[in-house]
């Protein structure tokens, strides 16, 4: 063997184990490779699989047997409120399993009761309406729909989403390096090149016609069965920082007084910025405000469940 092969040899040898420890470790420390996979729904829209732990950005993410963004259910379990909504209730991936405010509000009644986070990114009122239809309410004493003033008019659209926009893969990428590149660093370098040329993250149809179904079916479905209805109307930052409600969110305001719907607003318990990491989505200590708020209304309403 010449001097050049075995240079050539060691060199592949160096390359191909530096190619091993970058991929172990995007998947061991930040969860590459691990993504919350999705599928789609004929009712409404699309969700995340069921049966999915997956330990992303060092967070514990879990989905159970009904895609709900909760543990999995159990026969004994009697006290069961349905929590509904979209990414803010949801949490993403970048808030862990035990952060979670459904999470925080079970822990501490200690699993007398379960709080069931029935939730996908950009989800309406209607989604959560068709999760229902589909799925049943799991006997549930008390329905918590959990909405922000762009849902008045977020209606579905059954637009292809699953395996189509890159926040809602339906597979994972065969290398985490490959995920890396393909889902993180391209579109950078494509923005770096065509700034107009960004993906709407969110997803969310502002300009639905007509106001979003899901209300009037909540508030219909409860009042048949008997059942606590509550809305929690989570302020967006510009909100915050304006210190009232759009028109949107007016509009869902004046909904509830209409219809005699409990409403507990992101105002009355004192949303601000330190709650928040984006525009619209709550950090720990916004989690951690709106299951204080939500656990002193389940104690005051649920207590011959518990």
């Amino acid at each position: 063997m010449t001097r050049f092969s075995r240079r050539f040899l060691i060199l592949s040898l160096i390359a191909v184990l530096l190619f091993i420890g970058v991929e172990i470790t995007l998947r061991k420390v930040w969860g590459f490779g691990e993504m919350v996979l999705f599928q789609s729904d004929d009712t409404f829209e699309y969700i995340a699989q069921p049966n999915q732990d997956r330990l992303r950005f060092g967070n514990r993410i879990i989905y159970n047997e009904y895609s709900m963004r909760s543990q999995p259910l159990d026969s004994k379990d009697q006290c069961v409120i349905l929590g509904l909504g979209d990414s803010v209730i949801n949490g993403g991936t970048l808030t862990d399993h035990d952060s979670l405010a459904t999470t925080l509000v079970e822990n501490q009644l200690n699993n007398k009761l379960r709080f069931l986070n029935i939730s996908a990114g950009s989800w309406g009122p209607d989604n959560c309406a068709g999760y229902m239809q589909k799925m049943g309410d799991f006997n549930a004493k008390m329905i918590v729909l959990f909405v922000s003033s762009h849902d008045a008019h977020d209606n579905m659209t059954f637009k292809s989403t699953v395996g189509h926009h890159e926040a809602y893969p339906e597979k994972q990428f065969p290398l985490a390096v490959i995920e890396v590149f393909s889902k993180y660093l391209l579109p950078r370098i494509i923005y770096r090149l065509k700034p107009d040329n960004t993906p709407d993250q969110l997803m969310i149809n502002k300009h639905g016609i007509g106001f979003n179904p899901g209300f009037d079916f909540f508030t219909n479905y409860t009042k048949e069965r008997g059942i606590q209805f509550l809305i929690c109307l989570h302020l967006e930052k510009r909100e915050v920082e304006k210190k009232q409600f759009n028109e949107q969110g007016e509009e869902i305001l004046n909904y509830c007084k209409a219809n005699q719907i409990k409403v507990i607003t992101g105002l009355e318990i004192g949303e601000n910025n330190s709650h928040y990491r984006d525009d619209i989505h709550l950090n720990e200590q916004g989690q951690k405000l709106w299951a204080g708020v939500l656990l002193n209304e389940i104690k005051k309403t649920e207590m011959t469940c518990l």
